[in-house]
């Protein structure tokens, strides 16, 4: 019987949390059977919870920042965070397939040791080009794909350094670090691969008043999310589950 993939979302609006996994399974081409959802920033971890028991390890994104301050982050934010930080060591140990798509890639980062702040490489929402490293253009989830393609982003904090031991697929202008690998099978992405037009434009609506971006631009990133090209990264999605399914 094929192993299921672990979602783990931090997201604490339902409507996001919603789209957002709706979103991997329909761009990721993964039937809802194949994955076991836990929304962290509201269910604990199961007891015993055993990552051999699934294909593969996702994390999803969310409003809140590893770098945030700990006194004032929200409590529901803190708990997820600190859950799937407690399944890093095994998962970067045993190399563990883990895809990290955004807040994905700070928790990666952070648990290897590597600066994550809101000092440099935060974006705002929108779209970007991203462009292949040599390692990138090697890599079994990239190959073959353009070399220089559009993603979605909207971020804060950032990695500020790759981390030791890290492997850099793909950079950008903005923000260098926007797709790493450590080991053979531990992934993690700046920009969304989960993320279409609608997709951001919903979180546009949903996220205007948290920081991202003054909210009378709202209506003008909506436009540009729309607008904007961003058929390579879900591909990369695909490419995880199957891979690794």
């Amino acid at each position: 019987m094929t192993k299921p993939f672990l979602i783990l979302q931090l997201r604490p609006e339902d409507e996001a949390a919603d789209g957002e996994y709706r979103a991997m399974l329909e761009k990721g081409g993964l039937p809802e059977a194949q994955s076991h959802r836990i929304r962290v920033e509201r269910d604990p971890l199961p007891d015993g919870l055993d990552l051999s028991d699934y294909a593969g390890v996702v994390v999803g994104g969310g409003p809140g920042c590893v770098s945030d301050d700990p006194v004032t982050k929200p409590a529901d934010e803190a708990r997820a965070e600190a859950a799937i930080l407690s399944l890093m060591g095994e998962i970067c140990a045993r190399d563990i397939p883990f895809m990290g798509c955004c807040y994905g890639i700070s928790i990666l980062a952070h648990h290897l040791g590597a600066p994550v702040d809101k000092s440099r490489f935060g974006e705002p929402v929108g779209s970007v080009e991203v462009t292949l490293t040599g390692d990138g253009a090697d890599d079994p989830l990239l190959r073959g794909l353009p070399r220089v393609f559009t993603a979605l982003v909207g971020h804060k904090e950032a990695t500020q350094a790759l981390p030791e031991g890290a492997v850099h697929l793909v950079s950008s202008a903005p923000c260098p670090y926007q797709m790493i690998r450590y080991g053979r099978n531990v992934y993690a992405t700046q920009f969304h691969p989960e993320a279409d037009g609608q997709v951001f434009a919903d979180r546009i609506r949903i996220y205007r008043d948290r920081g991202y971006f003054p909210p009378e631009d709202a209506r003008r990133l909506t436009d540009q999310a729309m607008a904007a090209d961003a058929g390579t990264p879900p591909e990369i999605l695909r490419r995880f589950f199957a891979r690794y399914g």
